[in-house]
């Protein structure tokens, strides 16, 4: 156990560090980013809203309110450490693959429920956004980082998730 939580702070430590440098930031994170403002402005059109998108910001064409996504907004957080517990843990790469891909999905499903329903909550009163922004979401996608990486555990073969093994 100690190895591992060794092994995940250092991962962590180094995605992290990666993460914030400028590179990495207008390579990857600034376009993808960009891409879940782009979903979610679809998604709320889809749903009726008249929105319009410009980088990473949703503004809602019938009223002045509008939405930025930023950083810790967008779900990279919690995907660098759902990344670097699934490295961590000792599990077959093709697992670890898997895992990280269907954890990566999750985590963006229910970031993208989350922008939405923040977007309507704002709509509706400030108060409630900010609540739901800073206490309710902020908890709910790192328990879905969590819940995904303990799901994938359990479905690691016997050998690699503590079960006793048949001799």
């Amino acid at each position: 156990m100690l190895r591992f939580f060794l092994i995940f702070l250092a991962i962590q430590a180094a995605l992290f560090t990666a993460e914030l440098t400028p590179p990495v930031q207008r390579i990857f994170v600034e376009p993808f980013t960009g891409v879940l403002a782009k979903a979610s402005g679809a998604t709320l059109d889809l749903l009726g809203r008249e929105v319009e998108t410009v980088g990473m910001v949703i503004r809602d064409v019938a009223t002045p309110f509008a939405v930025e996504i930023a950083a810790g907004c967008n779900g990279v957080e919690a995907m660098l450490i759902l990344i670097a517990a699934m490295l961590a843990f000792p599990a077959p790469c093709r697992y670890r693959l898997a895992g990280i891909a269907i954890g990566i999905f999750a985590i963006q499903v229910l970031n993208l429920v989350r922008i939405v329903s923040l977007f309507f909550l704002g709509l509706w009163s400030q108060t409630a956004f900010e609540w739901a922004h800073l206490y309710v979401w902020q908890a709910l996608i790192m328990l879905d980082a969590l819940v995904v990486w303990l799901l994938w555990i359990r479905s690691l073969p016997s050998a690699h998730n503590g079960s006793p093994q048949a001799i």
